[in-house]
């Protein structure tokens, strides 16, 4: 799994898509649901189903990051699986603010 900037992945077992932002530093494994995520292009596998444990959901919009690798990802369609990183679930990144126009 190779997650440059720009790529896109969809998990593999329900409908959550994200574009990664920012690449790790090194390679690690981007999962949703418990399962690895797959490029955007792939098929899906077959017979797989969210692992109870990673069933938060991910919300479209959120952009996630992983402060140990350094990966940042947007997500682009929300789906009942969690993201998580080497078996982390990523912080969300707060929007900055913008300063007050008078």
């Amino acid at each position: 799994m190779e997650l440059k900037p720009g790529s896109r992945w969809k998990s593999a077992v329900c409908d959550t898509e994200v574009v990664v932002v920012r690449p790790p530093k090194s390679a690690v494994p981007l999962e949703c649901g418990g399962y690895p995520m797959v490029a955007h292009g792939a098929e899906k596998p077959e017979g797989k189903a969210i692992s109870e444990d990673f069933a938060g959901g991910s919300q479209m919009g959120k952009r996630f990051v992983d402060e140990e690798t350094g990966l940042e990802i947007l997500c682009t369609k929300t789906g009942a699986g969690t993201l998580t990183i080497e078996g982390r679930v990523p912080g969300t990144k707060d929007a900055k603010k913008l300063p007050a126009s008078d």
